[in-house]
């Protein structure tokens, strides 16, 4: 009845109206948006900390006929849904509505409780050292027991006294499985617990120190973790005539300042200004401020007093369009543009991930016609364009960057019909818009490594630790750093998995292709049969030994793979390299899908989004100080995988000491005569061993 009440967030169930402040907070359980729009920080979710704009939940009731049934779901209506935890950085209202959300889920039922109750509640991590650690006690017990009974008629025979017989054999077990043995076998740990900290590594759980020397696979996050945090404008390669123009590296020029290319790199974005500062997607900012142009945004004011189609304006910088030019001049048609030149965003279809495109329908002042522009996935986008318009080499030019590791992104253009009014487009479905476009051209973005990347991998390769990357990007950026990197060899094969669930009567089937050709096999099954490498190789024998493949799939196909394709989960894991678009339940089951293979699973990331994955593997290394650090066993101070091989240094150091301990500890007190001594003996041992880095020595004991 449009009364506000002010409420504790325990007291919150499902199906509560709450009003989301103005200036913003950090949201107390799950909530659909029903009322205006919001612009939220999800970084505790997906572990990337652009803002995200939400919009409100559609009514079913005036879309098409037959959709009224459809059933909202946090998931599939992501765009609409703000999560518990994320910080609602700002609202928009409009003609003074109130900024409203249902409450749709509470507690650990949220995704925020459920990322929680993984950190608290994690599968309890079985290591082998402490189940064999058992059974080499109970030998040790079997020799005190020959001891004991050697002690007892050695005494008999010599007539020692019943008093001393007792002592002396009951003195025996007591030095055969000493009760000091867990304070020494500590030691080790201790040691190498200071030197990691010497060297910027924190460790909140120490015993896992020893696990860590045992790691034989190391999984890594790829943005900020093997790579830069942004991307960088590599250049455009623009379209004409259907026809590729040679690639161009500046894009802020007079020449093309009123080219339908830039109008498009101007307004096709999800950008908006927070405090007066221009924020989004890292993709959308790099691309905007590549142009130089301005964006204004309607004021709370303004949008309170109008409707919600008041637009966001984007205008070139005055320097490219100067008021006034000197007579005569030879360029004077680059200076012929008006004044004012300025491009309204009248409607924005935002980016959606299963579609692989956004869209949006903007209007140049004093136009009389529309224009649709639209950016995604350069095969998505050319589906949608007319196929005179793309070039015949589109394929060709595309694979060239994709293989050089570039990320390519298309552009697409068309003129809207003039009976297409301001406010029929507001109502207008995506489908109609996204159509019988005019391709325009590329825009070639590049993820850098970080500096220390390429080495690090190199030297896990050299100790036979298995590498593995496990990342929310796309499938074709994902690999192409893997081969950057040196995490795939350039004479390696990859083999892109891609299952499909059972749907319409059909069961659940995978496709597999090679990543580089993109050319289907001819048989499913091909994958099961041991002529995979066979195929792969090339004609000598020198290749067949060289030659190694590689798995590669998405977070949708490893799902699929996991409920209906059990026994081929072993091999996946074997050979699996490139795990694309995982979201962070997903990775927390890539690490124990490979647990279940015998693999000792080390995990390297930065992202609340891994937390997880953190969490649930044997030695769990965050990069970062904020989420990550708290479901990690270990933090590094310095934000590069270098810290890895440190730690298996360390952990194999300590893992050499315990078993020295637990051997020597108690032989060396059985075998000699005074106790002091042994333990003397004991204790140099320990410190000896703790101090050696060189997990090689361990082959002299």
């Amino acid at each position: 009845n449009s009364e506000i009440e002010e409420i504790f967030s325990t007291d919150l169930v499902p199906g509560d109206v709450m009003v989301i402040p103005l200036n913003g907070t950090i949201m107390p359980c799950d909530a659909v948006l029903i009322n205006g729009t919001c612009i939220v920080n999800e970084s505790m979710l997906t572990g990337e900390s652009v803002p995200v704009t939400k919009t409100n939940l559609p009514n079913p009731s005036v879309d098409v006929k037959g959709i009224g049934d459809e059933l909202y779901n946090p998931e599939t209506h992501k765009r609409h849904t703000l999560f518990c935890g994320t910080t609602v950085i700002q609202t928009r209202f409009y003609t003074g509505e109130l900024v409203k959300a249902i409450v749709v889920r509470t507690g650990f039922s949220t995704s925020k409780g459920q990322l929680v109750r993984s950190i608290l509640y994690p599968k309890p991590t079985d290591f082998k050292l402490y189940r064999d650690a058992y059974l080499f006690l109970l030998c040790l017990v079997a020799v005190a027991g020959i001891g004991f009974i050697y002690t007892i008629i050695n005494s008999i025979l010599n007539e020692v006294q019943v008093g001393v017989i007792i002592i002396e054999s009951l003195d025996i077990i007591t030095i055969t499985v000493p009760p000091a043995l867990p304070a020494a076998m500590t030691a080790g740990v201790v040691y190498a617990q200071r030197r990691l900290r010497k060297i910027g590594i924190f460790c909140i759980s120490p015993q896992r120190i020893n696990i860590c020397g045992q790691l034989n696979l190391v999984c890594f996050d790829k943005t900020g973790t093997l790579t830069e945090d942004g991307l960088d404008l590599w250049g455009i390669q623009r379209v004409e005539n259907a026809r590729f123009l040679s690639p161009e590296e500046n894009v802020c020029n007079e020449m093309l300042v009123k080219s339908q290319f830039v109008a498009c790199l101007a307004t096709c974005h999800s950008l908006t200004k927070i405090e007066g500062v221009l924020s989004g997607d890292p993709l959308d900012l790099k691309m905007f401020e590549a142009i130089g142009w301005i964006l204004e945004e309607a004021t709370e004011e303004e949008t309170a007093l109008h409707n919600r189609i008041m637009p966001t304006v984007v205008r070139p910088p005055k320097q490219l369009l100067p008021e006034s030019t000197p007579a005569g001049n030879q360029e004077m048609e680059l200076f012929e543009l008006p004044a004012v030149y300025e491009i309204g965003i009248v409607r924005q279809f935002p980016f959606s991930s299963a579609l692989q495109r956004m869209s949006v329908v903007a209007r140049v002042l004093g136009d009389k016609k529309m224009d649709a522009y639209m950016k995604g996935a350069p095969e998505v986008i050319a589906s949608l364009c007319k196929p005179e318009t793309v070039p015949v080499d589109f394929q060709n030019v595309l694979e060239d960057f994709t293989k050089q590791g570039f990320r390519v992104i298309a552009l697409a253009h068309r003129k809207l019909e003039s009976k297409l009014t301001w406010h029929k487009v507001q109502n207008i479905s995506r489908d109609a818009i996204e159509n019988n476009m005019d391709f325009m051209g590329l825009i070639i973005m590049q993820n850098k490594l970080k500096q220390e990347t390429p080495a690090v991998l190199e030297d896990l390769h050299k100790a036979n630790i298995r590498t593995v990357m496990v990342t929310g990007d796309n499938m074709l950026t994902a690999v192409s750093v893997a081969r950057d990197c040196g995490m795939i060899l350039p004479q390696d094969k990859v083999i892109i998995a891609e299952a499909l669930p059972p749907k319409d009567g059909k069961v659940a089937k995978i496709n597999w292709h090679y990543a580089d050709s993109l050319t289907q096999c001819s048989h499913p099954s091909a994958i099961a049969s041991e002529a995979i490498p066979v195929k792969l190789v090339h004609d000598s024998l020198e290749d067949l030994q060289m030659t190694r493949y590689h798995f590669a799939m998405n977070g949708k196909s490893f799902s699929v793979i996991l409920e209906h394709f059990q026994d081929l989960v072993p091999k996946l894991m074997l050979h699996g390299t490139v795990f694309a678009r995982m979201a962070p339940d997903q990775k927390t089951q890539l690490i124990e899908a490979l647990q279940n293979v015998d693999y000792f699973v080390g995990m390297c990331g930065d992202g609340a989004n891994d937390c997880g994955a953190l969490k649930r593997a044997h030695g769990g290394i965050s990069l970062s100080e904020l989420e990550a650090s708290v479901a990690s066993p270990f933090t590094s101070k310095t934000p590069s995988i270098s810290c890895v091989p440190n730690l298996i240094r360390e952990g194999r150091a300590a893992l050499i000491t315990s078993f020295c301990e637990l051997a020597l500890f108690s032989i060396v007190t059985y075998s000699l005569d005074h106790f002091i001594i042994s333990i003397l003996i004991s204790n140099m041992l320990v410190f000896f061993f703790s101090d050696f880095h060189n997990c090689a020595f361990y082959s002299l004991v």
